[in-house]
Protein backbone atom coordinates (compact mmCIF):
# COMPACT_ATOMS: atom_id res chain seq x y z
CA UNK A 1 0.00 0.00 0.00
CA UNK A 2 0.63 3.51 -1.06
CA UNK A 3 -0.54 6.14 1.43
CA UNK A 4 -0.61 9.94 -0.38
CA UNK A 5 -0.73 12.86 1.68
CA UNK A 6 -2.92 15.49 0.28
CA UNK A 7 -2.85 18.30 3.34
CA UNK A 8 -0.60 21.16 3.07
CA UNK A 9 1.40 21.78 5.83
CA UNK A 10 0.51 24.92 8.46
CA UNK A 11 2.85 27.26 9.46
CA UNK A 12 2.23 31.17 10.63
CA UNK A 13 2.96 32.42 6.61
CA UNK A 14 0.54 29.71 4.38
CA UNK A 15 -2.50 31.05 2.82
CA UNK A 16 -5.81 31.62 4.71
CA UNK A 17 -8.98 32.55 3.75
CA UNK A 18 -9.60 36.28 2.99
CA UNK A 19 -10.62 38.32 6.02
CA UNK A 20 -9.32 35.38 8.73
CA UNK A 21 -6.81 35.90 10.58
CA UNK A 22 -3.45 33.66 10.14
CA UNK A 23 -2.58 30.37 12.57
CA UNK A 24 -0.35 31.62 15.25
CA UNK A 25 2.05 29.17 16.84
CA UNK A 26 3.78 29.53 20.13
CA UNK A 27 6.29 27.60 22.01
CA UNK A 28 5.31 27.62 25.84
CA UNK A 29 8.40 24.68 26.96
CA UNK A 30 11.10 24.64 25.79
CA UNK A 31 13.54 21.44 26.72
CA UNK A 32 16.32 23.96 28.38
CA UNK A 33 14.15 25.27 30.43
CA UNK A 34 10.95 22.94 31.08
CA UNK A 35 12.51 19.33 30.04
CA UNK A 36 9.92 19.04 27.16
CA UNK A 37 8.45 21.27 24.13
CA UNK A 38 5.56 21.23 24.34
CA UNK A 39 3.55 24.24 21.37
CA UNK A 40 0.32 26.70 22.27
CA UNK A 41 -1.50 26.64 18.52
CA UNK A 42 -4.19 29.48 17.73
CA UNK A 43 -6.67 28.81 14.55
CA UNK A 44 -9.52 29.26 12.86
CA UNK A 45 -11.56 26.32 12.21
CA UNK A 46 -11.41 26.63 8.35
CA UNK A 47 -7.61 26.59 8.53
CA UNK A 48 -5.55 24.93 5.67
CA UNK A 49 -6.50 21.77 4.78
CA UNK A 50 -9.66 21.23 6.17
CA UNK A 51 -13.18 19.96 6.07
CA UNK A 52 -16.57 21.73 6.04
CA UNK A 53 -19.61 20.49 8.02
CA UNK A 54 -23.41 21.28 7.41
CA UNK A 55 -23.49 23.60 10.19
CA UNK A 56 -20.93 25.95 8.49
CA UNK A 57 -23.54 27.41 6.97
CA UNK A 58 -26.80 25.64 7.97
CA UNK A 59 -28.31 26.70 11.23
CA UNK A 60 -29.83 23.49 11.86
CA UNK A 61 -26.96 21.62 10.20
CA UNK A 62 -25.50 19.00 11.69
CA UNK A 63 -21.83 19.84 13.49
CA UNK A 64 -19.18 17.35 13.09
CA UNK A 65 -19.21 15.63 15.87
CA UNK A 66 -22.30 14.50 15.08
CA UNK A 67 -21.55 12.47 12.15
CA UNK A 68 -20.51 9.16 12.38
CA UNK A 69 -17.11 8.92 11.72
CA UNK A 70 -17.12 6.66 8.23
CA UNK A 71 -18.82 10.14 7.21
CA UNK A 72 -14.67 10.77 6.65
CA UNK A 73 -13.52 7.60 5.19
CA UNK A 74 -14.07 5.62 1.94
CA UNK A 75 -13.63 5.05 -1.71
CA UNK A 76 -13.00 7.86 -3.87
CA UNK A 77 -12.72 8.98 -7.48
CA UNK A 78 -10.26 11.64 -8.54
CA UNK A 79 -11.55 13.84 -12.01
CA UNK A 80 -8.73 15.36 -13.82
CA UNK A 81 -9.32 19.09 -14.42
CA UNK A 82 -5.48 20.15 -14.87
CA UNK A 83 -6.49 20.92 -18.95
CA UNK A 84 -9.89 21.78 -18.55
CA UNK A 85 -10.11 25.56 -20.69
CA UNK A 86 -12.79 27.33 -18.76
CA UNK A 87 -12.50 28.57 -14.98
CA UNK A 88 -16.37 27.16 -14.74
CA UNK A 89 -16.21 23.32 -14.55
CA UNK A 90 -19.82 22.99 -16.34
CA UNK A 91 -22.47 20.02 -16.02
CA UNK A 92 -21.60 18.53 -19.13
CA UNK A 93 -17.92 18.08 -18.18
CA UNK A 94 -18.98 16.23 -14.81
CA UNK A 95 -21.26 14.17 -16.50
CA UNK A 96 -18.85 12.75 -18.30
CA UNK A 97 -17.55 11.21 -14.38
CA UNK A 98 -21.06 9.41 -13.59
CA UNK A 99 -19.60 5.83 -14.37
CA UNK A 100 -16.36 6.72 -12.44
CA UNK A 101 -18.61 7.96 -9.43
CA UNK A 102 -20.79 4.52 -9.64
CA UNK A 103 -19.23 2.52 -6.22
CA UNK A 104 -17.31 5.67 -4.60
CA UNK A 105 -18.45 8.09 -1.76
CA UNK A 106 -16.06 10.88 -2.04
CA UNK A 107 -14.96 13.18 -5.48
CA UNK A 108 -11.83 14.96 -5.59
CA UNK A 109 -11.59 17.59 -8.14
CA UNK A 110 -7.53 18.06 -9.83
CA UNK A 111 -7.46 21.10 -11.46
CA UNK A 112 -3.97 21.61 -10.37
CA UNK A 113 -4.40 24.76 -8.86
CA UNK A 114 -2.72 23.79 -5.79
CA UNK A 115 0.61 24.75 -7.14
CA UNK A 116 -0.51 28.54 -6.67
CA UNK A 117 -0.32 28.25 -2.80
CA UNK A 118 1.80 30.64 -0.98
CA UNK A 119 0.96 32.81 -3.56
CA UNK A 120 -1.55 35.85 -4.78
CA UNK A 121 -2.59 34.00 -7.50
CA UNK A 122 -4.26 31.22 -5.60
CA UNK A 123 -7.09 33.33 -4.46
CA UNK A 124 -8.30 34.82 -7.89
CA UNK A 125 -9.71 32.82 -10.76
CA UNK A 126 -9.64 29.69 -9.47
CA UNK A 127 -12.22 26.80 -11.34
CA UNK A 128 -15.27 26.40 -9.77
CA UNK A 129 -18.27 24.17 -10.63
CA UNK A 130 -21.30 25.67 -12.32
CA UNK A 131 -24.82 25.39 -10.04
CA UNK A 132 -25.81 23.12 -11.85
CA UNK A 133 -22.92 21.10 -11.92
CA UNK A 134 -22.60 21.21 -8.09
CA UNK A 135 -26.69 20.39 -7.73
CA UNK A 136 -25.94 17.21 -10.59
CA UNK A 137 -22.70 16.09 -8.02
CA UNK A 138 -24.98 16.54 -4.33
CA UNK A 139 -28.03 14.69 -5.63
CA UNK A 140 -25.66 11.78 -5.90
CA UNK A 141 -26.29 10.64 -2.48
CA UNK A 142 -21.91 10.77 -2.42
CA UNK A 143 -20.87 11.61 1.61
CA UNK A 144 -18.30 14.30 0.35
CA UNK A 145 -16.88 16.73 -2.23
CA UNK A 146 -12.98 17.65 -2.18
CA UNK A 147 -10.99 20.46 -4.23
CA UNK A 148 -7.62 21.59 -4.42
CA UNK A 149 -8.80 25.16 -4.20
CA UNK A 150 -9.24 27.46 -1.51
CA UNK A 151 -13.13 27.29 -1.84
CA UNK A 152 -15.92 25.50 -3.61
CA UNK A 153 -17.38 29.09 -4.63
CA UNK A 154 -15.92 32.11 -5.81
CA UNK A 155 -13.88 34.21 -3.29
CA UNK A 156 -16.50 37.10 -4.19
CA UNK A 157 -19.61 34.70 -4.04
CA UNK A 158 -22.25 36.26 -1.68
CA UNK A 159 -24.77 33.31 -1.47
CA UNK A 160 -22.34 30.49 -1.82
CA UNK A 161 -24.80 28.39 -3.80
CA UNK A 162 -21.93 25.51 -4.42
CA UNK A 163 -21.90 25.33 -0.48
CA UNK A 164 -25.08 25.04 0.10
CA UNK A 165 -25.97 22.35 -2.67
CA UNK A 166 -23.99 20.15 -0.56
CA UNK A 167 -24.12 20.93 3.09
CA UNK A 168 -27.81 21.03 2.65
CA UNK A 169 -27.21 16.87 1.40
CA UNK A 170 -25.38 16.58 4.59
CA UNK A 171 -22.35 16.39 2.51
CA UNK A 172 -18.98 17.10 3.56
CA UNK A 173 -17.07 19.77 1.68
CA UNK A 174 -12.84 19.23 1.55
CA UNK A 175 -10.68 22.55 0.84
CA UNK A 176 -6.83 23.33 0.24
CA UNK A 177 -5.79 19.58 -0.85
CA UNK A 178 -3.04 19.04 -2.46
CA UNK A 179 -1.23 15.91 -4.21
CA UNK A 180 -4.14 14.62 -6.40
CA UNK A 181 -2.05 14.20 -8.90
CA UNK A 182 -0.35 11.91 -7.58
CA UNK A 183 -3.62 9.44 -6.77
CA UNK A 184 -2.92 7.30 -10.39
CA UNK A 185 -5.48 4.68 -9.49
CA UNK A 186 -9.53 5.00 -10.47
CA UNK A 187 -11.17 4.22 -6.99
CA UNK A 188 -9.23 4.58 -3.79
CA UNK A 189 -9.66 4.44 -0.50
CA UNK A 190 -10.08 8.47 1.42
CA UNK A 191 -9.90 9.30 4.82
CA UNK A 192 -9.62 13.06 5.93
CA UNK A 193 -10.73 12.84 9.72
CA UNK A 194 -11.43 16.26 11.57
CA UNK A 195 -10.87 17.55 14.74
CA UNK A 196 -12.71 15.60 18.12
CA UNK A 197 -14.19 19.03 19.43
CA UNK A 198 -17.80 19.69 20.24
CA UNK A 199 -20.37 22.02 17.80
CA UNK A 200 -17.45 21.54 15.15
CA UNK A 201 -18.67 24.05 12.06
CA UNK A 202 -15.00 22.63 10.47
CA UNK A 203 -12.01 21.35 11.46
CA UNK A 204 -8.43 21.03 9.70
CA UNK A 205 -7.59 17.28 9.06
CA UNK A 206 -4.79 15.40 7.36
CA UNK A 207 -6.45 14.42 4.40
CA UNK A 208 -5.08 11.06 2.88
CA UNK A 209 -5.32 8.56 0.01
CA UNK A 210 -4.36 4.68 0.10
CA UNK A 211 -3.66 3.55 -2.84
CA UNK A 212 -3.20 -0.58 -3.38
CA UNK A 213 0.58 -1.45 -4.38
CA UNK A 214 0.94 -2.96 -7.65
CA UNK A 215 1.86 -6.34 -7.18
CA UNK A 216 4.24 -7.89 -10.03
CA UNK A 217 3.69 -10.40 -12.05
CA UNK A 218 5.04 -13.69 -11.64
CA UNK A 219 6.41 -15.54 -14.26
CA UNK A 220 6.00 -19.66 -14.32
CA UNK A 221 7.91 -22.58 -15.87
CA UNK A 222 6.52 -25.10 -17.40
CA UNK A 223 7.84 -28.39 -17.37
Amino acid sequence: MRIIDLSHVMDENMPVYPGTEPPEFFSGCSIEKDGFIETKITLYSHTGTHVDAPAHLLEDGATLDRLPMDHFYGKATVVNLREFPSAIIDLDRICREEDRLRGCEFLLLNTGWDRHWGQAAYFRDFPVLSDEAAFWIAAKGIKGVGVDTISVDKVDSTDLANHKHFLQRNMIIIENLTNLECIDQPCVDFSCFPLAFRHADGSPVRAVAYLLSKRPTRLFTLT
